[in-house]
């Protein structure tokens, strides 16, 4: 294979910006590794030609970094090659402006290539990328959009933990849930809003902010669009945008799974359909979705496969303190019509407009892994037309035993062991996942805990 050079309207696409930005100083260029962390590098302006006719090079052990950055050398990408280069190339449409930076600053993003231009087996977006070419053949295209929530927290931490940040508008500090309230959204309405405006400048499809289930807790909502890489695309970005915009306002972020005991946690929900290639039609469309085989297959396996995909979607230790009923979080394979107490709920309202919503992610998961691992589910579904069962009424939580794994190592293992997902990721791939999770798990046990100390250091 010939090594990937850049085509014509990449080079417009770069010429049209730089024209459009001529006070542009430097170029951040990304790339999200398997925790879903951006890295990359920071490029003067002059040498972004270069950037687009040959690449750059970064480490292929990028993608076996922990969650501190650090590489775990038993997945084979480290010194056991010599921690040699790949070649990383632009992704078309990704350019854009740092609206937040002091010093005019753009960004793009990346992905990585072999040498002889193969796409690299490891980045997280080949991965979503090699799932989605199965559809091809079924004559399917994937629209998706994903909901992210998050935390504002104080730049000062009390006694080592997180706490809402102080209100510009009040001073105070919020205390209550008041989900969907109007007045809190007022409270940090300048932060939020510089959000989507930013998002905005950047092309990101961001243009709804809702307050959510815990003091200064808020979701961003992403439009859908029929390019599910693209769609993971903008939520690593809008991450990023949220993180930085909020600095700019003396404020934190933080989106790790479930920061406050006590409290909500952040969840990524994403919404999936399926479009004839032809016709363009939603194939899941139905005024009854109960009549809908394509809706009902492609449920059936992802519920199947939904044990096996929780080390995807819940990728760390804490991902697991975040399940419960009285926070929305569902613990069993289930589904149901507009119900808001299963994993996959089916909105219901329009007969054209009829979609998965997959409810169970972390706001910690890797956007590329989680919905490769969902849509390998959904594939596998509509092939073997697999069928899900009756849909829930009323709450699942009071008719349903937890049956998903709860903690990591349980959903490490239901991966490795898994045929299915095996079938649509590379087993190379999982074995490389797996080898970073459980060197983390490794370190976290151990650690000893505050806790250990209260418990035991003066009583045992």
């Amino acid at each position: 294979m010939t090594s990937v050079s850049p085509c014509a309207s990449s080079s417009r696409e770069m010429n049209e910006f730089l024209d459009a930005h001529p006070d542009t100083q430097y170029v951040d260029l990304l790339i999200s590794d398997m925790n879903g962390v951006v890295r990359g590098k920071r490029i003067e302006r002059a040498s972004l030609h270069k950037v687009y006719e040959k690449g750059i090079n970064l480490p292929a052990s990028l993608f076996a970094l922990d969650i501190n950055g650090s590489t775990v050398e038993s997945t084979g990408l480290g010194l056991d090659i010599g921690d040699a280069d790949r070649v990383c190339h632009p992704i078309p449409g990704t350019l854009s402006d740092e609206p937040w930076q002091k010093r005019p600053t753009a960004q793009l993003l990346m992905t990585m290539h072999e040498l002889d231009g193969a796409p690299f087996f490891a980045d997280p977006r080949e991965v979503l990328r090699q799932v989605v070419a199965k559809f091809d053949a079924l004559g399917l295209d994937i629209c998706a959009a994903f909901e992210l929530e998050f935390y504002l927290i104080d730049q000062d931490n009390l006694n080592g933990r997180p706490q809402p940040p102080r209100s510009p508008l009040s001073g105070k500090r919020p205390q209550s849930t008041q989900v969907y309230l109007i007045d809190d959204l007022d409270e940090y309405a300048d932060c939020l809003q510089d959000m989507l405006e930013a998002a905005k400048e950047q092309g990101l499809p961001a243009d709804a902010i809702v307050k959510e289930s815990a003091p200064a807790q808020f979701e961003v909502n992403l439009h859908h669009v029929a390019d599910p890489l693209k769609a993971c695309d903008y939520a690593i970005l809008l991450k990023r945008l949220i993180k930085n915009v909020a600095y700019d306002h003396e404020m934190d972020t933080t989106f790790m799974a479930k920061p406050y005991p006590g409290q909500a946690g952040n969840g990524l929900h994403v919404h999936i359909s399926l479009l004839d290639k032809k016709t363009g039609k939603n194939i899941f469309a139905n005024a009854d979705p109960l009549q809908s085989d394509a809706l009902r297959h492609a449920i059936g396996g992802v519920l199947e496969t939904m044990p096996a995909s929780m080390a995807f979607l819940c990728p760390n230790i804490n991902s697991y303190r975040r399940f419960g009923a009285q926070f929305y979080v569902p613990n069993a394979p289930s589904w149901g019509l507009d119900n808001r107490t299963v994993a996959v709920r089916v909105p219901t309202d329009s007969s054209d407009n009829v979609r998965i919503e997959h409810r169970v992610a972390g706001a910690d998961a890797n956007p590329y892994l989680m919905l490769a691992a969902i849509l390998a589910g959904i594939h596998h579904g509509l092939t073997q037309q697999v069928e899900p069962g009756a849909p829930i009424e009323g709450n699942s939580y009071e008719q349903l035993e937890q049956s998903l794994p709860n903690n990591l190592r349980d959903a490490l293992r239901a991966l490795d062991d898994s045929e299915v997902l095996n079938q649509y990721i590379s087993p190379d791939y999982i074995d490389i996942f797996v080898a970073c999770k459980e060197s983390e798990l490794a370190e976290f046990e151990v650690s000893i805990s505050d806790l250990e100390y209260n418990w035991y250091l003066h009583t045992v």
